[in-house]
């Protein structure tokens, strides 16, 4: 062999030498194949939890019910729609949209309501229309709202003449065109039961003589909270019994955070109050009854009432299941009325809509907590 044989040869063994020495080609033994990189155990890792939605930051509320919004609508002028609650003219549309809804005794005990919306815009229908009595006008003052009615007893047309109450009457006024008669409701349950309006047709026809917004320093005082400083009473259900012929029932859904309302008409079994748009319960969130003096109206041949709303009484407010005991006042018809606690303080209202009854001094008015015990009567 010569010397360039053993020179290749002397390279060729270098090169293999350098190959194996860098882990190049396959050095591995027979039968011991490389093993695949670990891989972590994903039965171990944490699942990593989503940030929970911050809760939304209002910068404005519903004076009327605190509820938070992005839209100021606190300097509007509401909207008191006046609704009838005959057992034959049932279900009223529109209730579940008020922001309050106030309801009184009238003439042969049966009870009117009156829905105030700080806001109509969306509304949809509303019905049907029923006439106003001078309470009620009132308690529109005291919201500075814009009434609507149709027709109304003597003592009501003196309160809108005496006190300057911004209203619309689809009996006696030039609104024909705000309001129609629904003919089905005409053919069942008559023609002073059928008359209906919109929140669509009441904006767009807004007198433009009328004032829409607040005057300056005008201001609902309700406090609202997601709680209060006191424990109540347990109260579950309530029964307000207005007169012979109506009484109020509500029972507490904690589900819902809401007092839902059924009512007996006419000595008949209660039935669910809803509303006519979609047929659901109307519930709220706070109820609230308020002790007063009701008596007839002297020398009225038709039996009207005679109902305080200015001045201070005894009440009750029921919120998350609890009952509490308040006090009611106001000042003069231009006041929105005030509730205090046993404290003499604001009494803090739940978030929502609220129903408000006003009833005798001697209305035995009862409730129930979780037990079948309760209470009855007036607070204290």
């Amino acid at each position: 062999m010569n010397k360039r044989q053993w020179a290749a040869l002397f390279a060729g063994a270098l090169t293999l030498t350098l190959l194996a020495a860098c882990g190049g080609g396959n050095t591995s033994q027979p039968g011991s194949a490389s093993a695949p990189p670990e891989e972590p155990d994903i039965s171990v890792i944490a699942p990593v939890e989503p940030e929970p939605e911050p809760e939304p930051v209002y910068p404005y509320s519903n004076p009327l019910t605190g509820e938070g919004l992005y839209t100021d609508i606190s300097g509007k002028r509401p909207v008191a729609v006046m609704f009838n609650n005959l057992k034959k003219a049932l279900p009223q549309v529109g209730v579940s949209r008020a922001d309050v809804i106030y309801e009184i005794v009238a003439e042969g005990g049966i009870t009117r309501m009156m829905g105030v919306f700080q806001d109509l815009e969306g509304v949809g229908d509303l019905g049907s229309i029923r006439s106003a009595r001078d309470y009620y006008v009132s308690l529109a003052l005291g919201h500075d709202a814009i009434y609507i009615h149709a027709g109304g007893s003597p003592q009501a047309y003196d309160a809108f003449s005496d006190w300057g109450v911004t209203h619309i009457d689809f009996v006696n006024g030039p609104y024909g065109k705000m309001c129609w008669r629904d003919q089905d409701r005409r053919k069942t349950a008559g023609l002073e039961h059928s008359l209906f309006t919109s929140s669509e047709k009441v904006l767009e026809q807004m007198p433009s003589r009328f004032r829409l917004d607040h005057e300056e320093g005008f201001a609902v005082p309700w406090a609202f909270a997601g709680e209060t400083a006191y424990v109540g009473r347990p109260a579950v259900s309530l029964t307000i019994p207005f007169s012979k012929y109506k009484t109020g029932y509500f029972a507490y859904d904690a589900e819902q955070g809401r007092y839902v309302m059924s009512q007996s008409l006419d000595g008949s079994d209660p039935i669910p109050y809803v509303d006519g748009a979609d047929n659901e319960e109307v519930g709220f969130s706070n109820v609230l009854v308020l002790y007063t003096d009701v008596g007839r109206v002297k020398g009225d041949d038709k039996g009207r009432m005679s109902v305080r709303t200015t001045g201070t009484g005894d009440g009750l407010l029921l919120r998350d299941g609890q009952l509490y005991e308040i006090t009611w006042k106001r000042d003069k018809r231009t006041d929105c009325l005030t509730f205090l606690d046993k404290s003499n303080l604001d009494a803090v209202l739940a978030f929502g809509p609220s129903y408000i009854a006003f009833v005798s001094d001697s209305t035995q008015v009862s409730w129930e907590g979780d037990t079948p015990s309760g209470g009855t009567g007036q607070p204290g």
